[in-house]
């Protein structure tokens, strides 16, 4: 993959986030190697990445030697230099994390929380920032944003204020103003899927895909999508409800209305009534304890309609790889990924180049660690349209 800049003068803000998105997938880059990945000048490069070090978001490495003249000194991003907040909230747990710019983890609080409701959630929350923002002290200037991720849809008469995937009586509570609010910080909300695919960009399996799907299996079934480097939320940010697309008429009875949605034979709230737990309680580790054999036999559901919706997504979005992750614990996941040969044919498996099918981050941190990348992804992602203004 290769993101070019252009030397426009209005389009700085552009240009530093591609220097950035360089050093960002290659580790490390001497200014030599930003022009050339870039297309930018090399004067233009030298001053942004001058710019980039005064503001403590690049820093030098030790010179490398390379023939005659002067070493060139290559430059990394500074892990410490910003900081930014992910939340995940779903209809068991609260899960707060701080993570620097390359993703690691500083601080983390996992809550259980049963049918969590606005005003008492929102007070935790303030506890939690609160803590955070004594930790960091001076540094919490640092901190670029928060990242929200509830279940979706958002927004959708008779789906999201009814169901196991939604949240019940946050249906009218705008969470970015009053996180916002109580912060101080700009907070940006997401669904599940989208913010998991944010995370794989930039931590993951996806970081030199310019686009794929991520197919999310958490209580429900959404996709994440990332299309020429830039997430497609949709009219109303629910692109990606694949878990509503019919995939068996006549099937299971969803609570949307339809019959055969394909969250009803993928997500973990069909593992969850197949192998017999209590889906208002159960949580995803629960399914390592349930007898090999019964999973097997639903993983047996599973393949059709998991076929079908890969099927789908490669010939919807042609995208470089669907890559698959969220709460299924990893080694559960794994079992599922390894019988889903053979794959129907799709445009993806006319012109296969890459693999169409990669495993992608798993467990309970997945959201919460996708969340805390929002605020990065919003500051330093490329974003073309600064070029018309």
């Amino acid at each position: 993959m290769k993101t070019s800049g252009t030397n426009l003068e209005h389009a700085r803000a552009h240009n530093r986030r591609v220097i950035i998105e360089a050093i960002r997938l290659h580790g490390e880059l001497t200014r030599a190697e930003l022009a050339r990945l870039t297309a930018l000048t090399p004067q233009t490069v030298s001053n942004i990445v001058a710019e980039l070090e005064q503001a403590e978001l690049l820093t030098s490495r030790a010179p490398r030697k390379q023939g005659r003249g002067q070493p060139a000194i290559p430059v990394t991003l500074n892990p410490a230099s910003a900081f930014s907040i992910g939340i995940h909230l779903d209809h068991q747990t609260l899960l707060i994390v701080l993570v620097d710019l390359t993703g690691e983890i500083h601080f983390r609080r996992l809550i259980l929380v049963q049918k969590p409701q606005p005003d008492a959630t929102l007070a935790r929350i303030a506890e939690v920032l609160s803590e955070i923002k004594t930790q960091l002290g001076d540094r919490w200037q640092k901190v670029l944003g928060i990242g929200v991720v509830m279940p979706g849809p958002f927004g959708v008469e008779g789906i999201s204020s009814m169901g196991p995937t939604t949240l019940h009586g946050w249906e009218q509570v705008n969470i970015e103003a009053k996180l916002a609010a109580m912060s101080g910080v700009p907070v940006t909300l997401e669904n599940d899927a989208t913010v998991a695919a944010i995370g794989e960009r930039f931590h993951g399996v996806a970081r030199q895909l310019n686009s794929f799907v991520y197919l999310y299996i958490g209580t429900g079934l959404g996709a994440g999508i990332i299309m020429d480097g830039h997430v497609y939320s949709g009219h109303a940010h629910n692109a990606g409800e694949v878990g509503h697309v019919v995939v068996e008429p006549g099937g299971r009875e969803c609570y949307c209305g339809n019959q055969g949605c394909l969250e009803r034979y993928v997500s973990l709230q069909a593992a969850y009534e197949f192998c017999g737990l209590d889906p208002m309680i159960a949580l995803p580790e629960d399914l390592l304890e349930v007898d090999p054999a019964l999973f097997d036999k639903w993983i047996d559901t599973v393949l059709t309609p998991l076929r079908q919706a890969i099927n789908l997504l490669e010939c919807i979005f042609d995208a470089e790889s669907v890559i698959i992750g969220g709460m299924m614990p990893a080694v559960l996941l794994d079992k599922i990924i390894r019988r889903l040969p053979p794959l129907y044919q799709s445009v993806r498996g006319r012109y296969l180049t890459g693999t169409r099918v990669k495993v992608g981050m798993t467990g309970s941190d997945t959201a919460a660690l996708g969340a805390a990348a929002l605020p990065i992804f919003d500051e330093f992602n490329p974003q073309f349209q600064v070029l018309m203004k």
